[in-house]
C-alpha cells in the first residue's frame, strides 16, 4: 500500500466516526431550519474560496497553483448557487453577513501551514473529503425533510466539484509528498484537520443540535 492510499484509508475511517453523531431523528422540519444550514454553508464556501486565494502568491508549483485557481472560482460559484437557492426558497439575505464572527477555526487551522504537501493535504485531500462526507449528510437530511430541490442542488452541482478537489489532492500528494519528510508534514497536516473536525463536529452537535450541515 503506498503513503497515499494508507493516508486515503486514515482519513476514510476517521470520517466514518462522523456518521455515529446523529440528530434524535430525520422527518419533516420547518424550512427555516434548512435555511440556517444553508446559511453556514455560505460562510463554509467563502472561506474556502478565500483560503485557496491566499495560497496562489506562495504556491511554487505551477499546476497546482493553477489548480487553486480553479477551486476559487468553484467555491465561489457554489457560495452563488446556494445564495440564489436560498432567494427562490425566500429567504431574506439582506441582513446576512458570512463574515460576521472572523475565521473560523479551520480557516484559521489551515492559513498556518507553509508548504504545498501541507496545504494539500489539509484542504484538498482531507477538509474536501470532509465536505463531501458532510454534504452526504446534508442531502439525506433534505431528502428526509422533503426537500427534494436542495438535495438535487448539492448532488448535481456540488458535489462533482468537491469530488474534484479531493483528486486534485491525492495527486499533489502522489507526485509531491516523495520522502519521508514531506510525508511526514503532509500526515501531520492531515491529523489535524481531522482531530479538528471532530472537535467542531462535536460542539455543533452539543451545543447547536446540528449534525447533518453541509461541508464547503
Amino acid at each position: 500500500m503506498t503513503f497515499v492510499q494508507e493516508l486515503e484509508r486514515d482519513v476514510h475511517e476517521k470520517l466514518a466516526s462522523l456518521d455515529l453523531l446523529k440528530e434524535p431523528k430525520l422527518g419533516a422540519v420547518d424550512r427555516s431550519e434548512i435555511v440556517r444550514r444553508l446559511k453556514m454553508a455560505l460562510k463554509n464556501e467563502l472561506e474556502a474560496s478565500e483560503i485557496a486565494a491566499v495560497w496562489i502568491p506562495t504556491t511554487p508549483e505551477v499546476e497546482v497553483k493553477l489548480a487553486l485557481a480553479r477551486q476559487v472560482g468553484d467555491e465561489a460559484r457554489h457560495y452563488k448557487l446556494i445564495e440564489e437557492h436560498l432567494r427562490k426558497m425566500g429567504a431574506d439575505l439582506s441582513a446576512f453577513d458570512p463574515a460576521e464572527g472572523g475565521y473560523g477555526p479551520m480557516f484559521q487551522l489551515l492559513a498556518g501551514f507553509k508548504t504545498t504537501v501541507e496545504r494539500i493535504g489539509a484542504a484538498q485531500f482531507t477538509r474536501e473529503s470532509l465536505a463531501l462526507k458532510k454534504n452526504e449528510q446534508f442531502m439525506e437530511f433534505c431528502e428526509a425533510a422533503g426537500d427534494s430541490a436542495t438535495a438535487k442542488l448539492y448532488r448535481d452541482s456540488i458535489q462533482p466539484d468537491e469530488e474534484w478537489h479531493v483528486h486534485l489532492g491525492r495527486t499533489v500528494l502522489e507526485k509531491y509528498a516523495n520522502t519521508p519528510d514531506l510525508q511526514a508534514q503532509a500526515r501531520k497536516a492531515v491529523e489535524a484537520v481531522l482531530d479538528l473536525a471532530v472537535r467542531v463536529q462535536n460542539r455543533q452537535f452539543k451545543e447547536m443540535k446540528v449534525s447533518h450541515a453541509p461541508g464547503c
